[in-house]
């Protein structure tokens, strides 16, 4: 147990530390750089959506029809979907606007910074399920817990960029960006330690089924109301819609081929 304890932990560590590669970015990337901010913004949210819509929800509802029938369970996958929205909408409503009115330079940098503090809630938020949901599968089956690690740890990357382009923008500080991207990931092994000591006697389908169906839902809200309209706004032409679509491709044939 002691070993598979060490080798679940290690998958979350891992999972969760991939954020630190997107806040790497931060230290190469020109201040100002709109086009590229806009397509790292289209890009993390293409695998958002693609990740949550076609993998997540579909393991949600393998897990909750399991154990609560076929009608019962697709009900109850929508519900958490719904759930995890609100539950990112109720994380956005708590932080402050910040917006001048008086200078646009400041309104774009205060608009860059709060999203990028939202997003990196939001992803601490969400990687806390992911977690728990990797260190249990790693438990229980190192062949799911690998897949599933390396699943969340490629979305980690793209949400990294997330968190430290619009904070680097906005605050032309390299080392802030970095940091912020890296705590929003250490969520993942946190929430694999509270789930191992708290929750492993209630840890079954319905609890997969839930946890993972809310990481969809609080994902989707991410990508729709904070990185897709962002990326519109600083992107010159049809850059966002290229790295959404860049996004999605990446994250398909990344799951054929793993």
């Amino acid at each position: 147990m002691e070993n598979n304890f060490i080798f679940a932990l290690s998958l979350t560590v891992f999972a969760g530390i991939c954020t630190s590669i997107g806040g790497v970015l931060a230290f190469f990337i020109k201040r100002n750089n709109m086009n590229f901010l806009a397509l790292g913004l289209g890009f993390s949210a293409g695998i958002m959506i693609y990740v949550s819509l076609v993998e997540i929800t579909a393991k949600a509802g393998e897990s909750l029809k399991s154990c609560l029938g076929e009608a019962r369970g697709e009900w109850m996958t929508v519900g958490a979907f719904l759930l995890g929205i609100l539950l990112a909408a109720g994380v956005d409503k708590l932080l402050p606007e910040t917006i001048n009115q008086d200078s646009m330079t400041i309104e774009s940098s205060d608009k860059l910074h709060r999203m990028g503090v939202f997003v990196a809630a939001a992803i601490a938020i969400h990687n806390f399920p992911e977690g728990l949901a990797t260190f249990m599968a790693g438990l229980s089956d190192v062949t799911l817990g690998l897949s599933i690690a390396f699943a969340i740890a490629i979305h980690n990357i793209p949400e990294g960029i997330a968190v430290s382009l619009p904070i680097y923008n906005a605050t032309n500080n390299r080392k802030k960006a970095f940091l912020i991207s890296t705590y929003s990931g250490l969520a993942e092994p946190l929430g694999a330690i509270i789930g191992y000591f708290l929750l492993r006697e209630i840890f079954n389908d319905l609890t997969f089924g839930i946890l993972f169906a809310l990481v969809a839902g609080i994902m989707i809200y991410i990508s729709f109301d904070e990185l897709l309209p962002m990326a519109k706004e600083y992107g010159n032409g049809h850059i966002e819609i290229l790295g959404v679509t860049s996004g999605m491709l990446v994250m398909w044939i990344s799951l054929i081929l793993f």
